[in-house]
């Protein structure tokens, strides 16, 4: 099993009790926001990519938690900041992702979904894990961490 693999599959596993205790509006928004920068990864967010995460956030146990009404419109509101400009869209969104800089216990559910979201194709591919990175740096957490 990848290093990788094996970071995702434990972080996983408590992902669901971490995320209840900060559901809350900025906290929603860091997650959508590092979805968004995931999706965009390849230069667009195509319907396959929101498909992606709102299948993974429907499916996904940890994050049920919230309402996937909001969940659109937070990433329809990302998303349109890179339909703009992809340098728009990313900087907006790491400016609401290093909210969470000086709390490493959050950024790194924040990083774990994104992971997720990278991974939910089955593909987590070299430019996913670049803007992972990239959100990592946002966060104050290492990226070598996450086998980044």
């Amino acid at each position: 099993m990848s290093t990788f693999k094996s970071w995702f599959s434990n972080a996983k596993s408590g992902l669901s009790d971490q995320v209840k205790k900060f559901q809350n509006k900025d906290f929603l928004d860091a997650v959508v926001a590092g979805c968004a920068i995931v999706a965009a990864a390849d230069g667009s967010i195509g319907n396959s990519e929101k498909e992606k995460m709102i299948g993974y956030i429907s499916r996904s146990e940890e994050l049920k938690v919230f309402d996937v009404s909001n969940v659109i419109a937070r990433f329809n509101h990302f998303a349109g900041n890179f339909e703009f400009s992809n340098i728009v869209g990313k900087q907006e969104a790491l400016k609401v992702i290093s909210k969470f800089n000086n709390k490493p216990e959050v950024g790194r559910i924040i990083i774990a979904v994104c992971c997720a979201i990278g991974a939910a194709d089955g593909d987590f591919d070299d430019q996913e894990k670049k803007v992972v990175r990239d959100i990592c740096t946002a966060l104050n957490l290492n990226p070598s961490e996450f086998s980044l």
